[in-house]
């Protein structure tokens, strides 16, 4: 995979898209990219738990959660389902936890802090529509680049250096 360097993503494609700077990154991949496929919910990880299951074929999941600091919307048994059903990474607007665990996954995540306590679960959220937090509206379909610097939305993949 070529490296993710959002830096020179930004130099070379100055119409890139830059969320506010609000996340850390606690999976084991500290740079990922993929095309965006959407989570919107609230405190319950139903949908996120049902996306995860699924072949992820290289996407980069967005859950909108709201920037919820209440709970977890995302552990370590789904972030392994995510790892070995091929998703690049999770950007979550809120929190997740097993944060030991997650630093060992081969996946990239990233979030606003770690909650200890787990989300409800009521079958509540919508799943590929746009999302709007961090100053970006995120749609299904365009493509999204993550480091340590920061996280960059794309229109379409972009060329990147091997």
């Amino acid at each position: 995979m070529p490296s993710i360097v959002t830096p020179d993503i930004c130099d070379a494609h100055p119409e890139v898209r830059v969320l506010d700077p609000l996340f850390v990154n606690f999976g084991a991949r500290e740079a990922f990219h993929g095309p965006i496929r959407t989570v919107k919910c609230f405190e319950d990880n139903s949908l996120v738990k049902q996306a995860v299951a699924k072949p992820g074929e290289g996407a980069v999941l967005v859950v909108d959660a709201g920037g919820s600091s209440r709970c977890a919307m995302l552990g370590d048994m789904l972030a392994e389902q995510a790892a070995d059903n091929g998703w690049a990474g999770v950007v979550m607007y809120g929190c997740v936890r097993d944060v030991d665990v997650l630093a060992e996954t081969e996946l990239g995540i990233q979030a606003l802090g770690a909650h200890p306590r787990k989300s409800e679960k009521r079958g509540e959220g919508v799943r590929d529509i746009p999302v709007t937090f961090a100053g970006v509206t995120l749609r299904p379909g365009q493509w999204l680049y993550a480091d340590n610097n920061g996280i960059l939305v794309a229109e379409a993949e972009l060329p990147l250096e091997a």
